[in-house]
């Protein structure tokens, strides 16, 4: 028993800088993304569409070369038009790193643009679950909802991720768009 927990002792010695490397890493990452999302929030619309940039780069670090691989022939299959293939990628993607929570958004849009609503709501469940802060992820859910007869809620959500991002693309007029309609109805 003693060989065993010194050898135990040694890889645990061994395997700690690596460990503490990768919680600094995550901590400055998390500190880059809180900086964005700040200035996020003040930024003027053009500077707004440079840090949503810098956002979804941030997101779609999985930190395996091989992940980064699935999620680009995923989004590769998706610019073809070939979604069920997408789908299988992000699947994939998803079964090796089901807390990447940009694999989970990925495939959610898959699923959307192959009609599919379902699924893809299950999955902005889980982006949001991951990342409360995923704009694309609420307004992905605004749209869906609208489409499909829920216009107060939709209006809810689009003003959750302007609420987020103040400049997000095509939110605003889908809130100015849903208020005139709510307006009309209430005569």
């Amino acid at each position: 028993m003693g060989i065993r927990a010194t050898i135990l002792n040694r890889i645990v010695a061994a395997l700690l800088p690596l460990f503490l490397s990768c919680a600094m890493v995550q901590a400055q990452d998390a500190a880059k993304l809180d900086g964005l999302f700040d200035r996020l929030k003040t930024a003027e619309a053009g500077e707004a569409s440079r840090i949503e940039r810098e956002i979804q780069l941030e997101w779609s670090k999985s930190g395996s070369p091989a992940l980064d691989l699935l999620l680009q022939r995923g989004k590769d299959a998706m610019t073809m038009g070939d979604y069920p293939a997408a789908i299988e990628h992000f699947t994939a993607l998803i079964d090796h790193d089901p807390g990447f929570a940009e694999a989970w958004n990925a495939r959610a849009t898959a699923y959307y643009m192959a009609g599919e609503f379902g699924p893809s709501v299950g999955d902005i469940a889980q982006v949001l679950t991951l990342n409360p802060r995923h704009f694309g992820a609420l307004s992905g859910l605004a749209l869906i909802l609208e489409e499909t007869g829920k216009p107060e809620r939709a209006l809810e959500v689009y003003r959750a991720a302007l609420a987020i991002h103040p400049h997000l693309q095509g939110a605003a007029e889908a809130v100015a768009r849903l208020e005139k309609a709510a307006e009309g109805q209430e005569l």
